[in-house]
């Protein structure tokens, strides 16, 4: 049986995952990370039809003692029940698509599904739950979408006011049932500490407060199934099962995420950690940088990875250490510039439009390769749709991407934001009132 402990109790003290994907964080203010991994045979992931029954299997093994097999199948298959294709670029380069689902973003996966976990055991335990979501662009959107409607869960969404686009705000700040948007006159790093803050405040300790960013496990567990299910289908594809995965990466944990499957037993030979001008973590790993040696936030077209004290930092250091952490992860930063750049370069050479968090990474993948000649085939994760950033993609390209109608569809559809200041006590009385 999978267990939890926090990243900052040294005496290890155990909770189920229930516990903690209902408190997200723990009550020392760390993260929690599991006493074990679970060895997940290749065959089933190798051997899958779709990435819902990868998830089926994987999830059935952490969490084999927790949900029942019929009912974990129902949450599975109606949290992701969209595609996630691989596309090949070249011989050797392929890129995952994570944006077909509702909010077109990677983060629909994990927010989808972590809603029904969630809403499974608090129906079973009759009690209610208020979400306190940071997001730097995507993730809030995501969250929104995926819990909004579900019993017994309202969404509070913090998001840096002007610091999304246009088309993002747009998706945070629809009505829907359940859920309440903010923008914070601050950065994302603003956002995130007062949510953290929130979770430690006595004066909140009655309300019953818990999390949706990567900062909640429960996140992290269904991310880490796309990675999986890329590798089958790069096994259809070459019969090879190793892979080097370049990730796009701000408050790291889709790296996080990728870490635990390759733990699981998928063959990963290097990670590549692609970052924007928010530079810490490249820092990190090339010695440049001490742990927890954070950079406040730098504003990029990548806005979504605009994050100079990324919250999984500390889950990633505490389970590799540094010495494993450098010599499996490899980092690099890539300037505005060059990510225009990629952009143009490889619409020019394939066709393909990427958004510029994805043109991060495939950026981030060729100077690996130029660096290293490391001839393992390599996926580089696609995180959001190209419609989701026009003003960004018609600047690289010279043109607009095509319009998405799940976009379109917003502008006819009411809105309602509250700014506030960045300081959890601007934020407090709001939480009051829930």
């Amino acid at each position: 049986m999978v267990r939890y402990y926090s990243t900052r109790d040294p005496h290890k003290k155990l909770v189920s995952f229930e516990e903690a994907l209902l408190k997200g964080l723990a009550p020392d203010g760390g993260l929690y990370i599991p006493d074990r991994i679970p060895h997940i045979a290749p065959e089933a992931w190798l051997g899958a039809r779709s990435i819902a029954e990868v998830g089926v299997a994987v999830l059935g093994e952490w969490l084999k003692e927790d949900i029942p097999v019929p009912d974990l199948e129902t949450i599975v298959h109606d949290a992701l029940n969209f595609p996630c294709p691989l596309v090949k670029l070249s011989d050797d380069l392929y890129v995952l698509e994570l944006f077909h689902g509702p909010t077109l973003s990677f983060k629909d996966f994990g927010a989808r599904t972590m809603a029904r976990l969630m809403q499974y055991f608090l129906r079973q335990r009759g009690e209610r739950r208020i979400i306190l979501v940071a997001t730097s662009g995507d993730t809030g959107s995501a969250v929104a979408d995926g819990f909004a409607g579900q019993e017994n869960i309202e969404v509070v969404l913090l998001y840096p006011k002007g610091k999304v686009s246009e088309v993002q705000e747009r998706q945070l700040i629809t009505q829907r049932p359940g859920v309440r948007s903010f923008a914070v006159e601050g950065t994302f790093d603003d956002c995130q500490r007062m949510v953290k803050e929130a979770f430690v405040d006595p004066e909140l300790a009655h309300l019953p407060l818990s999390s949706a960013n990567s900062i909640n496990i429960g996140r992290l567990l269904p991310q880490a199934l796309y990675y999986l299910w890329a590798a089958a289908q790069l096994h259809r594809h070459t019969q090879n099962t190793g892979v080097n995965f370049c990730v796009p990466s701000g408050n790291l944990g889709n790296l996080m995420a990728g870490i635990l499957a390759a733990l699981m037993g998928q063959p990963v030979h290097r990670f590549i950690a692609a970052h924007n001008d928010n530079h810490f973590f490249p820092d990190f790993l090339q010695g440049k940088a001490e742990a927890y040696q954070f950079h406040p936030t730098i504003a990029t077209l990548s806005n979504a990875m605009d994050v100079g004290s990324p919250s999984n930092f500390e889950r990633l250091y505490t389970l590799l250490g540094p010495e494993k952490l450098r010599a499996w992860v490899w980092g690099t930063t890539v300037s505005n510039e060059a990510t225009l750049e990629r952009m143009k370069k490889t619409y020019e050479a394939t066709g393909y439009m990427a958004c510029p968090h994805t043109a991060v990474g495939l950026e981030a993948q060729a100077r690996y390769r130029q660096q290293t000649a490391d001839p393992t085939p390599l996926i580089s994760l696609a995180c959001a749709h190209p419609a989701k950033f026009p003003d960004v993609v018609l600047k690289a390209l010279g043109q607009e991407p095509p319009r998405e109608p799940a976009l379109q569809a917003l502008y006819s559809r009411p809105t309602s934001v509250l700014t506030i200041g960045p300081t959890l006590q601007a934020l407090k009385k709001f939480l009051h009132e829930l």
